[in-house]
This record gives structure tokens, sequence and C-alpha cells, in this order.
């Protein structure tokens, strides 16, 4: 018989983050495993809908069929608790959580405590709680978001072709994410002014239209510290060009904040590029003993002697793409975290 799910996701299912990525991917493999996905999209801006948002949330809610199983991505569930609780009867409500909306960096204190509790409420309304990694699993029993363990369902990666390095004499460094604050863009560009007189170039491959004030201000810091010959934009570019800078990069670098998972570190290993990012999410348990370097968030001085020893010592970073090689096999396929969460699916749906 076939398993009938309903997956609710805020704007554009096509959107190039991570989390998107993650719905789409995730509904691409349930549906190879025999689920019948429907996908309804809510309109309006996430995690700031006005109200008249939150009337064609109620209207597109309202029309699920009694006795559904739904998914509700989390950008879009934790700020929607009343709504969600005016359907936890009728419909089975299964919430995807891939970073707490409270925990996004730059929120003024105040914005982020009412994020946190409007979360808690709508969570209180659903069958069960999938997160993407161990640490945000943790970090929600911490902040009191949920009273017991939510089930954890890691991303997937898809196996890329391993890359060639740049072959240059300098190493070319590649971060893959949006500019936004939580990536910390500002805190890499601050840690290679200190290193103008090593060989090094900087691809940045992600939206600059996304928080366009912080884009500029990152781009201003570039040319402030006189690096506009050696970092470069791209803006956000689509999985064939992404795999060809993968390919051709040294090292992959993500001085983020906070992860739910990494996605991107896991996708630079497997291509096997290896890595220096923060030890946030799941990062610590993709990158291993092996695959790179991770470093404190926000941490300056020691995101810059990470990456003076990996441009100076070409022995250690051929050492890391061999680590990388050998984590990649350890990655999970889409197919791996399809068949995970489909265990909390039907959990839910009993």
């Amino acid at each position: 018989m076939t398993r009938a799910l309903v997956f609710v996701v805020p704007g554009d299912l096509d959107t190039r983050t991570g989390g998107y990525e993650y719905d789409r991917r995730m509904i691409e493999a349930l549906r190879q495993r025999g689920w019948a996905v429907t996908i309804v999209r809510l309109g309006g801006e996430y995690p700031a809908p006005d109200e008249e948002a939150r009337k064609s949330a109620v209207l597109a809610l309202g029309a699920i069929p009694d006795g559904s199983l739904v998914v509700v991505d989390g950008l879009a569930l934790g700020v929607l608790p009343s709504e969600a609780t005016a359907e936890s009867e009728r419909l089975r409500l299964v919430a995807l959580v891939h970073h707490p909306l409270g925990l996004e960096t730059g929120l003024p204190a105040s914005e982020a405590a009412h994020f946190l509790e409007s979360e808690k409420r709508a969570l209180a309304s659903v069958r069960s709680v999938v997160v993407t990694s161990p640490q945000t699993a943790r970090i929600m029993i911490e902040r009191g978001l949920v009273t017991r363990l939510p089930a954890v369902v890691v991303p997937g990666t898809r196996r890329g072709e391993l890359g060639r390095g740049s072959g240059g004499h300098e190493v070319r460094l590649l971060c893959v994410g949006s500019i936004v604050p939580r990536k910390g863009h500002a805190v890499l560009i601050e840690a290679l002014s200190g290193l103008r007189s090593l060989p090094w170039t900087l691809i940045c491959a992600g939206s600059l239209v996304r928080d366009p004030d912080t884009a500029d201000a990152v781009q201003a810091l570039v040319r402030e510290r006189g690096l506009g010959n050696r970092v470069s934009f791209t803006g956000e570019l689509l999985d064939g060009d992404l795999s060809a800078h993968y390919a051709r990069a040294d090292v992959f670098v993500l001085p983020t904040f906070y992860e739910g998972y990494g996605m991107v570190v896991a996708e630079a290993i497997a291509h096997g590029v290896p890595v220096i990012a923060s030890d946030t999410g799941g990062i610590a348990d993709i990158v291993g003993d092996d695959a790179g370097m991770v470093v404190p968030p926000g941490d300056v001085d020691a995101l810059q002697q990470a990456l003076r020893a990996v441009i100076t010592d070409p022995a250690r970073r051929e050492a890391m793409a061999g680590g990388a090689w050998r984590v990649r096999e350890r990655l999970p396929s889409w197919e791996d975290s399809a068949v995970a969460m489909e265990g909390v699916l039907l959990e839910a749906g009993a």
C-alpha cells in the first residue's frame, strides 16, 4: 500500500540553502521509496509572516485532509504556534527543525526570546520532532524547547567527483554559504587579512541578495583590508557550477557561527576537499580526525592559525585530502537518511 505524506514548506522549495536542500532531497528519496508526497507551499516571508501570510497558512493547513501525516519545516512551524495547535488533533504533525529560530546569529535578545517561546509552543503540538544533528537535539533539550530528545535524521550526501585541486602556486580556498551574519564571512576576511604574505585566493560562493546589508558590509571589508584582488564573490551557483569549484578547490573553509548539521562541509568532503570549519552542529563529527580542522566559532586567531598551517604546508594539505577521501566513504546517502526518516514517520503515523 502506498504511504502518503504531506510536506509543508515556507516559500520556494528551490531556494538554495541547506535547509531547503534537505527538504528537496528528502522528498525525492522518500518518493523513491514509494511514498506519495504532496508538497504544500506557504506564501509570505518566513520566519516573519505578516497577517496575510498567517491567514494563508490557516487556509493551506485547513485544506489538508483529516488524518494526514504532515511534516512541517521548522522555519514556518516555529512562528505558527496557534495555527499548529489548532490542527494538532485533526492532523498527525511532525516538525522538521534544521536549527532553532531563536539561535540565528545577530538577533536582538528580545527577538531571539520571542522566537524561542513561539517555537516551544509550536513544538508542543506535534507528534514527533526531527532534527538534523545530535547537537541540535541536545540544544533543544537544554533550551527547554522540547521535553524529550528529538529524533535525529542527518542529511544524506551525494558523492561528487573527487577534486583535483587548483594545481597552481596559490592555494585556492573555497567558502560556500549565503552572505548572512551566521556564516561568519567577516571573521574569515579578518583572519586572511593577517596572511597577506602567503599565496592564497578565496572564492565565496553564495547568495549576495538574501541579506544585502551584510553582503555589502563583507565586500566593503574586503576592500578596506586591501584584499580585492584575492577575494571574489560568485553569488548563488547552480549545482554543476558549484561542483566545478569544489573540483578546483585546495581547501574548503566555513567560519560559521552556528549550523544545524553542516551540509556544505559534508559536500566538500564528498568531493575529497579538506576542510577548516567552525566546531558547531555536526561539523566536528563529519570532519573527524582525518579530513581537516575545526576551530571555535568567531575565533579569528584560531582560524588564522589553521589557515596558515594548511597554506604553508603542502604535505599537510595532501594528508587532509587523503583523510577526506576516506571520510567520504562513511557519509550517509540520501537513501540512508530516508530510511531513518521513514522510521520516524511510521511511528508518528501509528
